[in-house]
């Protein structure tokens, strides 16, 4: 397996994702955008994309913050984000920055592609979606399902599956029932599943060291979602 890290940008702002690819692998195969939690591109995201590409996938973990390293302070999450929460089109333009990295590499299929993320990274994949992006699956994990520009949704291509937990202090029941909304209003072929004794970041075993409550790694949560996930992939990407 081959582990690479790729610098590119997004107007002035030097970013740094790593690639993920099987280059012993023959032809052409899916490929997979994978979008990190709120601190930034840690080993968590990294991991996602190294079990993906031993699936057979090109994945390429893509960075939102910058230099391709975490906020040094956990508190400067929020304010980076704000920006974007009230306008979308910036974290829009920079993850397709990140997708042209993917669609670049020789063994990317671009007429398969898919996103994936992570808190705010669901919330990355979902906004690529409402872009209008060319994607066949968007999958998000714990993710953030608020967005400013609910009216785009009708732009929306790729078929949509979110997981999340029941217990999510970030993700209430109101989201939910506002996410549904949107869904249902653009005819979107979306599905959520709601797992009950999960809250939020439950595919993450670092976050227990955190002691945040309504944050914490479950495992059956974890492993349910990733089945979900590639059960979607098969479905609309075919196999790898």
């Amino acid at each position: 397996m081959r582990i690479e890290d790729i610098e590119y940008r997004d107007g002035g702002v030097r970013l740094v994702g790593q690639l993920a690819i099987d280059d012993s692998r023959q032809g052409r195969r899916p490929g997979v955008l994978v979008c990190h939690e709120g601190p930034g591109l840690t080993d968590h995201t990294k991991s996602i994309a190294r079990r993906l590409a031993a699936l057979g996938y090109v994945a390429f973990a893509m960075d939102y913050h910058g230099d391709g390293k975490p906020l040094a302070n956990i508190a400067d999450t929020m304010p980076r984000l704000a920006p974007w929460r009230v306008d979308p089109t910036g974290i829009r333009v920079r993850a397709t920055a990140a997708l042209d990295v993917l669609k670049a590499q020789w063994a990317t299929d671009p007429n398969r592609l898919a996103a994936i993320g992570y808190c705010f990274g669901g919330t990355t994949a979902l906004e690529l979606a409402r872009a209008g992006t060319d994607l066949k699956a968007v999958v998000g994990f714990h993710s953030g399902l608020a967005t400013a520009r609910p009216q785009d949704a009708i732009n929306i291509r790729a078929k949509i599956l979110v997981n999340i937990g029941a217990d999510d202090p970030i993700i209430p029941p109101g989201q939910r029932l506002d996410f549904e909304k949107e869904m249902r209003a653009a005819k979107v072929d979306w599905r959520l599943n709601l797992y009950g004794g999960a809250g939020h970041s439950f595919t993450n075993p670092a976050i227990d060291a955190r002691g945040m409550a309504g944050f914490a790694y479950h495992e059956p949560t974890d492993r349910r979602s990733w089945r979900a996930m590639l059960d979607l992939f098969d479905e609309t990407m075919g196999p790898v």
